[in-house]
């Protein structure tokens, strides 16, 4: 494995049989991943510039088979104290091959993300997953608030 420090750092790579995940943004197929994303109950519709830009600015992690990319996960963080995870997903052929545990291990476990004092994420349906590697219900969420607008992409498609 390779590292650097922050989102221009050397690409970390971690191998399991046939399969690779790397952080090497150049690695990333975005015609896979916008394809997922556009599809996804969280980003349906979500315009391909808002791909590009969103990964122009998180640690990404790509899932491969060889060469061509099978899952994704994105890491928004300050990189001192504070990590959303988001848009993970591994392709419906991929699945049950325990790739995504692997993958949600290699995000908590990348050394630029140790230390912090909080990680997030929201799921509708991968509780499972995530307690794997350690994330519970919000303790206080009470102390959470939010913006959400859920059908942001609608609108944008619509200009």
């Amino acid at each position: 494995m390779r590292v650097g420090s922050g989102l221009d750092s050397e690409t970390a790579e971690y191998r399991r049989g046939d399969f690779m995940i790397s952080t090497d943004r150049e690695r990333l197929d975005l015609d896979v991943v916008h394809g997922f994303l556009t599809n996804s109950y969280w980003a349906k519709g979500i315009p391909r510039k808002t791909v590009e830009s969103s990964i122009e600015h998180s640690l990404c992690f790509g899932i491969y088979e060889g060469g061509p990319q099978v899952g994704f996960a994105r890491v928004i963080s300050d990189f001192a104290t504070f990590a959303y995870v988001g848009d993970v997903f591994v392709l419906d052929t991929y699945r049950g091959l325990g790739l995504g545990k692997w993958l949600m291990e290699c995000i908590t476990q990348h050394p630029e993300l140790q230390n912090l004092r909080r990680w997030i994420l929201t799921t509708r349906d991968a509780h499972g997953l995530y307690a794997q590697v350690g994330f519970t219900p919000v303790k206080s969420p009470e102390r959470f608030m939010e913006i959400q607008r859920p059908n942001i992409y609608e609108a944008v498609n619509n200009l």
